[in-house]
């Protein structure tokens, strides 16, 4: 990967793995489905004025990719993030890397290498290393719900690849309107107080939602669509286990929670395991598959 792919790579982690602590700020005031619907509305009114319609070929996949990434992945993420505890669910969130890795093998041709399993097996050893306090009680159900919510991601992942490329804030912008309807759908039925959360929400809970919008929203998601056309699965899917890494940094710098011994461990095993996975191939592309750069064709 050339280095300006490596930097967003590791850009993108750390501006969802602040997320999880700026979404926990913004749950406060917001009823989660509504506060994701109108994420995403906000999103596609900055975003869709500067991009083109989708044509007949790509609107099946981003309808399908608004279900997996958008509204399933954003919806039972936030639910399970209202009711446990974000370091115990970023980890959880983290299932997404080896199932993007292990769906990208039949459904893409791109057969990881024994390098990208051992390190994928080290740096979520380290993630689970990070909660695993028996003294701290973890909440079953937001706990289940935030793993459903990597699986979704996974399996969008693998459905923008497999039906792109696509043009990044083009699959953003209409991701993002496709998703609306989706969660306020939802936010309707099971939810109440929500216009009243728009007059009574302060400014703290306004400026995480700014932050999920342009940050975690039209920057992450932007970078993170790009990086999906231009390299494999396999190449950039572990970078998102570093999440959790930066989850417990923000954790500790912005809500003074306490940094042990064993989440500093935890943090460094999951950064050791992503460079062994970026150390050299990583998969073994079908002819179709296009190496993420030409100078890595004779290792590909």
């Amino acid at each position: 990967m050339s280095p300006i792919k490596v930097a967003c790579a590791l850009l993108v982690p750390l501006l969802w793995g602040f997320q999880f602590v700026v979404i926990k700020v913004g749950l406060t005031a917001f009823p989660p489905l509504f506060f994701l619907g109108l994420r995403f509305a906000i999103i596609a009114a900055l975003v869709l004025p500067f991009v083109g319609r989708p044509t007949r070929r790509e609107l099946g996949p981003i309808v399908g990719i608004s279900i997996f990434m958008g509204g399933l992945n954003f919806g039972l993420a936030y639910a399970g993030l209202a009711h446990g505890q974000a370091g115990v669910l970023a980890v959880a969130f983290q299932l997404q890397t080896p199932c993007t890795i292990l769906l990208a093998w039949p459904f893409l041709g791109e057969r990881p290498s024994l390098r990208v399993i051992l390190g994928v097996g080290i740096a979520f050893g380290g993630v689970a290393l990070t909660v695993a306090a028996p003294t701290v009680p973890v909440k079953l159900l937001p706990t289940l719900l935030v793993i459903g919510a990597g699986l979704a991601m996974a399996i969008g992942n693998v459905l923008t690849k497999r039906y792109g490329p696509f043009e990044p804030l083009k699959l953003m912008a209409w991701v993002s309107l496709f998703t609306v309807p989706q969660v306020w759908a939802v936010s309707a039925l099971l939810e109440h107080g929500q216009l009243a959360s728009l007059h009574t929400s302060p400014p703290m809970a306004w400026l995480a939602f700014a932050y999920t919008v342009v940050l975690g929203g039209i920057a992450g998601f932007g970078l993170w669509f790009w990086l999906i056309a231009k390299c494999s699965m396999a190449r950039i899917a572990p970078y998102g286990l570093l999440q959790t890494a930066y989850a417990i940094a923000s954790g500790v710098i912005f809500l003074h929670e306490p940094l042990t011994a064993r989440l500093a461990a935890g943090a460094l095993i999951c950064i050791c395991g992503v460079g062994i996975t970026q150390s050299r191939s990583f998969a073994r592309p079908s002819p179709s598959i296009v190496p993420c750069d030409p100078v890595e064709n004779h290792v590909a």
